[in-house]
Order: C-alpha cells, then sequence, then structure tokens
C-alpha cells in the first residue's frame, strides 16, 4: 500500500512523529536478532466537571480538552443548555477540567472510576441507552462515490497506526473530503475527541459521516447518534446489538469497508449507489490496516 503525504486536505491530520506519543523501544525478533522500533505511549487522563472528578481515561495524550469535553457531551454530563465557562489543562498533573454553569450531579454515580483502553463506563453506559429516546438523526444520503473517496484517501494517510501500530483512527467526513483525523489506544477516546472538537468549533453535525477503524459496537453507534452523526462506517465488523441499534435510530450502518467491497446493514434506502464496483481498485485480502481480516 503507497502511504500518501497529502494531508493538506484535513483540518485535523493524525501526527505520527509526534515526540510524546510513542517512544523508541529495543527488542528482538524470531529470529533472536535485534530491532528497535517505536510503540505508541499510554498515560492516564483525569477528567473533572467543575469540582467533581469524573474519570481517568487512559489515552495517548493529544488534543485532552478535545477529549475531556467530547467524553462529558457524549455521556450526557454536558448538555445543550449547559454554558462551557472554561477548560484548563495541566500538563504536569495531567488532568483537564471543564467549567461550566451548572451544578454537578454525577457524585453518586461516579466514584473513582478508571476507562480503560476500550471499554464502556459501566453505569454511564445505561445512561447514554436512555439518552437515545429522543434521538431523530437527518434522513441525509450517502453517495457510494463518497464512500471509496474517503476510504482511497483515509487508508494512505500517514498515520501512527502505519508508524506503530496497537491504535485505532476515527475520522469526521463531510461528502468525499476527511475533516478530522483522531487517533488513540481505545476507539471511543477517537471518538470523543471528534466530539469535543465539533462541540468546540461548533460544527454541525447533520451532513456528516464518521469512519473509523474499530468494531461498530453499540457503543461506536450510541456515541455516533448521540452526536447527530447520520452515517457510520468502518473497515471493520459488526455487532448485532450494534446493527440494532443502528436500525432504531435510523442511522446508516456500513462495515467491512476494503477496496471495492462493503457491507450495509442499515440505513440502505439512504445510499446512493452511484459508483460502478467494478472501477474501484480493490485490496488483497489481507491488508495492513486495521480491520483487514474481522
Amino acid at each position: 500500500m503507497t502511504v500518501s503525504d497529502d494531508t493538506h486536505s484535513y483540518l485535523i491530520a493524525p501526527n505520527p512523529t509526534g515526540v510524546r506519543l510513542t517512544r523508541a523501544v529495543t527488542g528482538t525478533d524470531q529470529t533472536g536478532a535485534p530491532i528497535d522500533l517505536h510503540v505508541v505511549e499510554e498515560r492516564p487522563l483525569t477528567i473533572y466537571l467543575n469540582s467533581q472528578e469524573i474519570v481517568t481515561a487512559m489515552t495517548i495524550g493529544d488534543y485532552p480538552e478535545y477529549l475531556a469535553l467530547g467524553f462529558l457531551r457524549n455521556q450526557g454530563m454536558l448538555r445543550d443548555g449547559d454554558e462551557i465557562l472554561r477548560v484548563d489543562y495541566d500538563e504536569e498533573i495531567e488532568t483537564v477540567v471543564v467549567r461550566t454553569n451548572a451544578t454537578t450531579t454525577f457524585e453518586e454515580k461516579l466514584r473513582k472510576k478508571t476507562r480503560t483502553s476500550g471499554c464502556a463506563v459501566g453505569t454511564v453506559f445505561g445512561d447514554m441507552m436512555e439518552g437515545l429516546e429522543n434521538v431523530k438523526l437527518p434522513q441525509t444520503p450517502l453517495r457510494t462515490s463518497d464512500l471509496y473517496a474517503l476510504a482511497a484517501k483515509i487508508n494512505t494517510t500517514p498515520s501512527l497506526y502505519l508508524n506503530a501500530g496497537a491504535i485505532h483512527g476515527t475520522v469526521l467526513c463531510q461528502g468525499n473530503r476527511p475533516l478530522v483525523y483522531m487517533e488513540d489506544v481505545g476507539r471511543h477516546n477517537a471518538v470523543d475527541k471528534i466530539a469535543g472538537w465539533m462541540l468546540s468549533e461548533g460544527v454541525s453535525a447533520a451532513d456528516k459521516t464518521l469512519y473509523t477503524t474499530g468494531r461498530l459496537t453499540s457503543e461506536m453507534v450510541i456515541k455516533c447518534a448521540l452526536m447527530g452523526i447520520p452515517a457510520l462506517a468502518s473497515r471493520s465488523g459488526f455487532t448485532a446489538w450494534g446493527v440494532e441499534i443502528a436500525r432504531q435510530v435510523g442511522l446508516t450502518l456500513i462495515g467491512r469497508m476494503r477496496g471495492q467491497r462493503f457491507v450495509c446493514l442499515a440505513g440502505e434506502d439512504r445510499l446512493i449507489r452511484d459508483a460502478d464496483p467494478s472501477t474501484i481498485a480493490d485490496e488483497p485480502r489481507k491488508s495492513g490496516r486495521k480491520g483487514s481480516t474481522s
């Protein structure tokens, strides 16, 4: 696979050479020969909402303010009427404090919970499910020509995954253009960073697509729906609950997207098939991208 160095179309692109994001280590290969490589860093980030400690997330450490805002927004702890007064990040103690005009009411639910590299957050996950009751996603059409163009661009963009592996990528897209590409050790962290960026910049979700390298699980679908994004695509596969929720909220769900192949399991009526798959270069069954064998 040829890696493109054209990242000018992104508003935020991956930073595969970031000093704090990877660490050089030495080991041996299968023959016993010495080998040098870079591995992804993983560090704790504690998130406060006003004076209440909410969670400690394991993250690569970039865009901590966006991660905090997005996490709180996706968990329903920041609501539409809340005024965000400021967001303070202290790099030395790896803490973000989001200050609002509202009173924090989560003391009984959250007591020093740690969010590891890719799992849900217990009781708060139930709150996310409840938040779906009033979700009505826009019936925005999705063109297959845009899907193919996005996949070709995203999968050849220089990234931490291609440089070091052990990481997930999530990309906010509009039409055939990828806008914001976030990576993290947990796919949910990458989504939260995008949610935080959208909240901070006041970006509309109605005409956007979310592309991810990770599995299309229930929490991924829920987060996408709560963000108001009407389409979710991935190189990886589905879970049954993820498909069920996507159908429930009217989200277009595309998975197993590799080369000319993909599967649509929700929102088929909003899919505009304006590209001939036979004109799209296919890709080998085994590929260097995450999710190629799922």
